[in-house]
């Protein structure tokens, strides 16, 4: 049984320990005292979360109102006949319909929706690296006019800038990847983790701006949050502004990713009509292998102008890695951090670190950013800027780019529609 101090209850709810002392005093936190030290059980600290972890915190999940809904009704589209099409290497290729992205990172939710012909208008992004990154491939590089800024999303100033830049444009999506190190079941899960609010900002600007329709991207764990309360609190808040919400979970090996990446996505549109998920492209006996997705880097030669930068391995870690199986991590205590994922089968998830520790196939090295971007289906002409530090942080936090494109195909077949009724 898991077993928590006051000290390490404190830390993952993000208050004093005094706080936490009160609570078990108060009898609100089950307690047992072990060796003249309180010892919470993992059960009594879930059940002091959901209950009253704190009258002073701001909980945006107490006090829910859950109304019944079939949270697992997805309407699938087929994308097949518009899945070759891509806007980011032929810029010509425009659907017409604008978005502004949230919490956009290095922009591999953009670009995927850039590829599905979607024109990019604004973006906001707190990181100053991956602002830099989105500034250079969108504006510098493909010449898109938006507004790219780093700015925090929570400051009231932010907001009425990027409503002033985008006043005059009829804006058909809003997407978000809200930050979601306070869901990830890697984590502590802890519901008064104040990143844990940050949806709550995009439901302001959707609520001013109101698009067309509204993506949002989180990792799977949101969905089993608080048995689900999470996820329903969500979709009511957005269903109390106007947007009926479909949510589904999709591997992004489904969609040509050569990378097993599930997340939970989110679509919701203000017109009462059925939202689309993409229907899946690939099959797993068909899936893009690791050895795909990177083969072409094999014998190229470092280069730090396009990411492909090397990790200096001493001769002991170099003996390791050259014997380490595929499929297995170099330390027993870790299962997708220095792994060594098969070469014909998708790589395991691309995660944020600062070491680059998913190890190659065939060479005696870990993999490079560019080798790690490609795992995340970034086109190769795609530049991320920074130190390689920052570089992986930001790939390994991206949503990858043939994700969003199918995720933009879909929600463009729905805008079709939309706009076919209008000229009926």
């Amino acid at each position: 049984m898991e077993i928590y101090s006051i000290a390490d209850v404190a830390k993952m709810s993000n208050q004093s320990q005094k706080t936490i002392r009160r609570h078990i005093a108060a009898g609100k936190l089950g307690a047992e005292k072990i060796s003249n030290r309180y010892r919470i059980s993992k059960e009594n600290y879930e059940r002091w979360l959901i209950s009253d972890s704190d009258p002073e915190a701001d909980n945006i999940f107490s006090d829910m109102i859950l109304e019944n809904q079939n949270l697992d009704k997805v309407n699938w589209i087929d994308i097949s006949d518009k899945w070759a099409y891509d806007g980011w290497s032929n810029l010509k290729y425009r659907n017409g319909y604008n978005f502004i992205d949230l919490f956009a990172g290095a922009g591999g939710l953009s670009c995927g929706l850039t590829m599905a012909g979607f024109t990019p208008v604004a973006s906001v992004e707190i990181l100053p690296e991956a602002v830099e990154t989105y500034r250079y491939n969108f504006s510098e590089q493909k010449g898109f006019d938006k507004n790219v800024q780093t700015r925090d999303i929570r400051e009231p100033a932010v907001k009425q800038d990027l409503y002033d830049s985008v006043a005059s444009k009829h804006i058909h999506l809003i997407v978000g990847g809200f930050p979601c190190q306070g869901f990830s079941m890697a984590g502590n899960r802890v519901v008064t983790d104040p990143r844990n609010s940050l949806y709550l900002e995009m439901l302001e600007i959707v609520k001013h701006i109101k698009p067309d329709y509204v993506v949002m991207e989180n990792v799977e764990g949101l969905r089993s949050m608080l048995n689900g309360k999470v996820e329903a609190k969500i979709i009511n808040d957005y269903k109390k502004a106007g947007y009926n919400i479909n949510v589904a979970v999709l591997n992004s090996a489904d969609y040509g990713v050569p990378q097993i990446r599930r997340r939970v996505i989110f679509i919701g549109n203000r017109y009462g009509l059925k939202n689309y998920h993409p229907k899946p492209i690939y099959k797993p006996e068909n899936y893009v292998t690791l050895g795909e997705g990177i083969k072409r880097f094999m014998s190229i030669p470092e280069n730090k102008q396009i990411n492909h930068i090397f990790t200096k391995h001493s001769a002991k870690m170099i003996e390791q890695i050259i014997e380490l199986p595929e499929g297995q991590s170099l330390y027993g205590h870790y299962s997708d951090a220095w792994k060594k994922s098969p070469w014909d089968k998708p790589s395991c998830t691309v995660k944020e670190n600062h070491g680059g520790v998913n190890i190659h196939p065939k060479l005696p090295r870990v993999l490079t950013p560019r080798e790690l971007a490609a795992l995340q289906s970034f086109p190769d002409d795609f530049i991320f800027k920074g130190s390689k530090k920052w570089q992986l942080v930001q790939i390994g936090n991206a949503v990858p780019t043939l994700l969003g494109k199918a995720i933009g195909v879909a929600v463009m077949k729905s805008l079709d529609k939309i706009n076919n009724i209008k000229d009926l």
